[in-house]
Formats: C-alpha cells, structure tokens, sequence
C-alpha cells in the first residue's frame, strides 16, 4: 500500500494526473522515482534550495522593488562575464534561501534570450549539493542532461552546473556547490 501511495503521490505531483508516470509527456519516459528509486538518490545529493533565480531587466530597480515590496535586502552583487549577467542575491530571513536577480550585460547572454522570448520572471531554480561533480555524474548515469561537461564558475566562487529543463518537467535546474566559507 505505501508503494501504490507514492507511486500515485509521484504521479500526481509530477504530471498533474493519478494515471501513472507512463506517457507522461512533459517527463518523457518514467524514470524509476518511486519505491526507493529515483527519490531516494536525490534525497543524498541536494542538501537545500539554494535559491530561485528571476530574470529582471533592470537590477538596481529590481532590487529597490523587493526591498520596498518584501524587506528584502541584497546581500552580495557581482558580474559574471562568463554568464553575461549582473546579479544580486537577496536573503530570505534566516532560511538560508535566497532570491537572486539576474539582469543581462547583453542582449546576446542567456538572460537577453530568456527576457526576449519569455520576459521578466522566474529563470531558474537552484539546489543546493555538497560535490557539484558528482551531482552532475548522478544525473547523468540516470538519463538527465546536464548542461556543461565540468562545472563552472558560479556567484561569490561556487561551482555550478545546469540540468536541461526538458529532462526537468520545464524547469531549468542549477546545481550550486558553495564555495568554502561561502553563504
């Protein structure tokens, strides 16, 4: 019985149905996620929602924006050239979550393109891991896309890397590695 919960648990949360994960075409092919599958692997690598990423097209406003809305304050900002981004974390009281703003330094970047296509909003959601490489190989032996071969640079030194959101029921997924001493 506790199977079939989980089993239709599953279903329902992942594809919005209580049919099964079979044909579910958002996922693609079933994955094992259930009875001690899928579920249990990713509960031993990702230690945390590390942050939500929005994309804004103007950082400063957007920082003033949820300061004013939320009592929400940047805690960090840097520029990544690499990823062609301005960025500001802000932190979520003490949860250790943060929202982080990202606003493009071109319209080329992959923040530019986001905006472009889909405007302002939601770009990413970020989990927190403790070996951003051995996340990525997990994923990997398991089917998923992951977006870079070896991790890159991410905010204040962490290392990150991308799960492909087609593999992720559209959601584009960030691996974060914090750097040591890092928040």
């Amino acid at each position: 019985m506790a199977h079939l919960l989980s089993r239709v648990t599953h279903s329902f949360l992942l594809t919005g149905t209580r049919g099964g994960c079979h044909g579910a075409k958002v996922l693609g092919p079933c994955r094992t996620w259930h009875n001690g599958g899928m579920n249990q692997a990713l509960e031993s690598i990702v230690t945390s929602i590390d942050h939500v990423g929005i994309a804004v097209p103007d950082l400063d406003a957007a920082i003033s924006m949820y300061g004013k809305a939320f009592g929400i304050a940047s805690y960090h900002e840097e520029v990544n050239e690499e990823q062609g981004v301005r960025e500001a974390m802000l932190a979520v009281g003490d949860s250790g979550s943060s929202i982080q703003l990202l606003a493009p330094l071109r319209p080329d970047s992959p923040i530019g393109k986001f905006l472009d296509r889909q405007g302002p909003g939601i770009q990413q959601m970020a989990f927190g891991v403790a070996d951003v490489a051995a996340a990525a190989d997990h994923l990997r032996a398991n089917g998923f896309r992951v977006l870079y071969d070896t991790p890159k640079t991410g905010t204040a030194g962490s290392l990150v890397n991308f799960v492909h959101p087609k593999d992720c029921g559209g959601v584009l997924v960030e691996l974060v590695q914090k750097a040591p001493g890092g928040h």
